[in-house]
């Protein structure tokens, strides 16, 4: 990490929520480190939404013309549904999270209930690229990692959980994925406040769980 917030530990909003921002590049490792911290505050609730889950739905187009949209740019994502949805958490109002099949590319009919929780985080490869996002944020954190791991992460992820080939995957990657790295992902590192290098760091990690515990322990 690039900075410690011990003393300068970011004020709340007014409704005393703390949310955390958690970005990346794709398999930087980001969904690790947000698993890490929802585990380690098990007992305390912690309300997560990330950013895949509010990809637009493609029900309209043909499987062809949905596998060929470019998913990594901000406006594959209905990023006001998730920006309403963080509100609503904040003011205390539980939503209903969509849930998006990535091997037909679109949004299903079911939803998960979100409760508001006193610690809310937002995690996805944009969501330091969008402002109205980051202004909802308190802490903003990017995970940053070798190009070479991530895209090898992606590989093995794209391939056994989202039913993609080896050959799809590659094309993906070189034709937006890592376009869309450099002009949007990339760039949004300078908003955080604090930087994870190489993916899943234990001890940074544990830093921003006691950091978050610190929180919770004095509101």
């Amino acid at each position: 990490m690039d900075r410690t917030l011990h003393e300068d530990w970011p004020a709340p909003g007014p409704d005393a929520k703390l949310v955390i921002g958690l970005a990346g590049g794709t398999g930087s490792g980001k969904t690790t480190v947000a698993e890490a911290i929802v585990h380690a505050l098990d007992g305390e609730r912690v309300a997560f939404l990330e950013h895949d889950a509010y990809y637009r739905d493609l029900q309209p187009l043909p499987f062809d013309e949905r596998a060929a949209q470019n998913f990594d740019h901000p406006d594959a994502f209905e990023t006001a549904l998730m920006v309403e949805h963080l509100t609503r958490l904040r003011a205390g109002e539980a939503v209903e999270k969509p849930i998006y099949d990535y091997s037909m590319h679109l949004r299903t009919e079911q939803t998960v209930r979100v409760e508001p929780a006193a610690v809310i985080v937002v995690e996805g490869i944009l969501v330091l690229a969008e402002p109205v996002l980051r202004q909802l944020m308190d802490l903003k954190i990017f995970v940053d990692t070798d190009a070479d791991l991530r895209f090898v992460r992606r590989m093995q992820r794209d391939i056994k959980e989202r039913g993609r080939s080896p050959e799809s995957v590659i094309d993906q990657y070189l034709a937006t994925v890592r376009p869309m790295h450099l002009q949007f992902v990339e760039p949004s590192k300078r908003h955080a406040d604090m930087i994870i290098p190489e993916g899943y760091n234990p001890g940074a990690v544990a830093t921003v769980i006691s950091m978050i515990r610190d929180y919770l322990s004095r509101h």
